[in-house]
């Protein structure tokens, strides 16, 4: 708890995070080469320094085959003078490849050789899955994708501020062209044929909040009709350029966009396609090229976007580049050196004591029956648990690093990643793989596997640190905890059954009274503003606000268990506040926060969290604890009359 963050002139019954956070607020800006600047941020800075150091040794002196590989990875990206002298040369083969096509009858054929070489996907994505029916099996997933703007809603919406954002991305489109030599002139009609592309693409994506929902994404296919709904794509050529010949069904996750890419196949000039693919071409690895390219997609994605203002350190893109590219490698002696057998053990603990808060949750709860508890109960005893970092390492052996050879290097794990997941499908499902890597300041619910997930990097301070004041670990560590295991139980996570399978485990009438409550927070967060003009959108963040919610109650019961186990006041201050009061504040501190306003926006239309403040005051204002801790009375804006609960 950040005693010099609060700021006392605020009152806590009507803004707790201006309370909470004020003074921190005041005094930390945004940091040039940041959009949002936050406690994650400053614990991911902190990290990434430490995996920074670690690199620039395996760069300098390897010790070890794995220190070799990931350090020539790191010393490649870094190599701005490499990048500089050889410009765009690294990708001509596959732009290459792309002006030598003119069949669209063929595009199969492209796209699956071009994919399994050089790791670009292009129009769509093709990977492994769990089957919703079975999650014991993992199968093949059609998805769409192959857009270049951050949603769907992009090139939808019609107001004045997405018209110039599309005029600004047919600019930047244009002078990527430019800068693969095409003349200004081509280089603008070819930007506009990707536009007409990409938006006819974006009219049949599914959006953000209707793919929330596991039926609207389970839609299992014989390749004979997935054929059927593109007739103009050869599903058997691709999957055969794929190594996946012998696939014989597969999810479509969402069949009207594949029906409106056939439409695109169909009637789309070639050399518009060969325009399409050649601006993805360059825009999967313009980040790694010369510095002409570098600088033109920061000036669009970051500056435009987001609002950055200058680029971040070459030294930290590298960084987090080869965390990315070889995290499981690199995250071997990054956990060796920043996370002790203790934390983990202690960890264990605390895990387990949030459990029994949740079980005791769901027995009190007066709006459902006794049956649907008895289910409820079934699914939290089923919940395995991730903590710290995997307990067997992925093998990396087989990709091939070249310290000359940055865009190679690239391609190589893309490639190396692409393959195992595509290997996947058909086998067992593997329970202790991991989707983070350990230094990810980050935690995860996964509803297919019912796990819980928390890398080392989270487990360290301000979030969590074992030595220190209960109050302080439960606000912070505690209340994550606990939003990961609402996750099982939100409007999504609450469809899958203990095995991870899609099932309704629910009676009808408790369904609906759980839909009513979490109605009331999509209604209450829909209410909130993160720019002028710009709302959250309650329906997109109802599960992250649902487990916020939960998980701060959860966390709250489960600090006044352990303390009433040890006999330990509840009244007793430090620094002048109560073990609740202590609680709250490291609870809101988590969410301290600044950010631009265009990363507002961005995050309001993409980002399934609520902005900070909103996951600190919407959290407490449901709470009746928290008036009851910091002495409100009802009706003040911290403490409303019809507050919001669901768990």
């Amino acid at each position: 708890m950040d005693l010099s963050a609060i700021d006392t002139t605020a009152d806590p019954c009507t803004d707790f995070y201006k309370y909470a956070c004020g003074n921190w607020l005041k005094n930390n800006p945004i940091p040039s080469d940041q959009v949002r600047w936050g406690r994650f941020n400053e614990l991911s800075e902190y990290n990434n320094y430490l995996l920074y150091s670690e690199l620039k040794a395996a760069a300098d002196a390897p010790k070890t085959t794995l220190q070799k590989k990931y350090g020539d990875y790191f010393a490649a990206c870094m190599n701005a003078d490499l990048a500089n002298k050889l410009g765009a040369k690294p990708i001509e083969p596959v732009l290459k490849t792309i002006a030598e096509w003119n069949d669209r009858k063929k595009l199969a054929t492209l796209l699956g050789t071009t994919e399994d070489k050089y790791g670009v996907d292009y129009f769509f994505g093709f990977g492994s899955g769990q089957d919703q029916k079975d999650s014991t099996k993992q199968i093949g997933e059609l998805d769409q994708a192959g857009l270049g703007l951050p949603d769907r809603d992009y090139y939808l919406n019609s107001d004045e501020r997405s018209r110039k954002l599309r005029e600004q991305y047919v600019a930047h489109v244009t002078k990527m062209f430019v800068l693969l030599g095409d003349t200004p002139e081509q280089a603008a009609k070819e930007a506009q044929s990707v536009l007409a592309i990409e938006t006819a693409l974006a009219e049949a994506s599914m959006s953000r909040v209707d793919r929330r929902t596991p039926a609207n994404v389970y839609h299992i296919k014989t390749i004979a009709e997935a054929q059927a709904l593109t007739p103009d794509f050869d599903w058997k050529v691709y999957l055969a350029a794929k190594k996946q010949g012998s696939l014989t069904t597969v999810n479509v996750i969402a069949p009207e966009f594949f029906k409106a890419l056939n439409h695109q196949i169909d009637t789309a000039d070639v050399n518009a396609l060969k325009s399409y693919l050649r601006w993805h071409t360059v825009h999967r690895f313009a980040p790694n090229l010369s510095d002409p390219y570098v600088e033109e997609n920061f000036n669009f994605y970051a500056a435009t976007l987001a609002g950055q203002k200058e680029q971040t350190p070459r030294w930290k893109r590298c960084t987090a580049a080869t965390d990315r590219a070889l995290g499981e490698a690199v995250g071997q002696d990054w956990v060796a050196k920043n996370f002790p057998p203790a934390a983990k053990d202690n960890m264990e603990k605390l895990v387990t004591a949030l459990e029994k808060a949740l079980a005791e949750d769901i027995r009190q709860l007066d709006w459902m029956s006794e049956e649907t508890k008895v289910e409820a109960q079934k699914k939290l005893d089923a919940f395995r648990r991730n903590i710290g970092y995997p307990e067997k390492w992925r093998d990396y052996s087989s990709v091939t690093i070249k310290r000359e050879d940055p865009i190679g290097n690239v391609q190589q794990v893309a490639a190396f990643n692409d393959r195992r997941d595509l290997a996947k499908i058909g086998k067992p499902v593997d329970e202790k793989e991991w989707g983070m890597t350990p230094p990810t300041v980050n935690a995860y619910y996964r509803p297919s596997m019912n796990d819980i997930n928390f890398p080392a990097g989270i487990l360290q301070p301000p979030f969590y640190d074992f030595k220190i004041d209960p109050a302080v670990n439960f606000g912070g560590i505690g209340v994550v905890i606990g939003h990961e295991m609402t996750h099982g139980f939100d409007d999504q996570g609450s469809q899958f059954d203990p095995q991870g399978n899609v099932r309704m485990w629910w009676t009808a009438d408790d369904r609906k009274k759980f839909e009513e409550r979490t109605d009331c927070e999509v209604k209450e967060y829909s209410g909130f503003e993160v720019a002028p003009g710009q709302n959250l959108n309650g329906k997109l963040t109802l599960g992250e606000n649902t487990a916020d919610n939960g998980g701060l109650r959860i966390a709250y019961k489960a600090l006044m268990d352990s303390l009433a186990e040890q006999n330990a006041s509840t009244t007793e201050k430090i620094d002048g506040y109560t073990p609740a009061q202590r609680f709250f504040l490291s609870f809101g501190q988590v969410w301290c926060q600044n950010q631009t306003e265009q990363s507002a926006r961005l995050r309001a239309k993409t980002d399934p969290h609520s902005s900070g403040e909103w996951r600190a005051n919407g959290s407490v204002q449901n709470f009746d604890e928290f008036g009851k801790a910091f002495g409100c009375k009802v009706g003040q804006p911290m403490m409303p009359a019809n507050a919001c609960r669901v768990w």
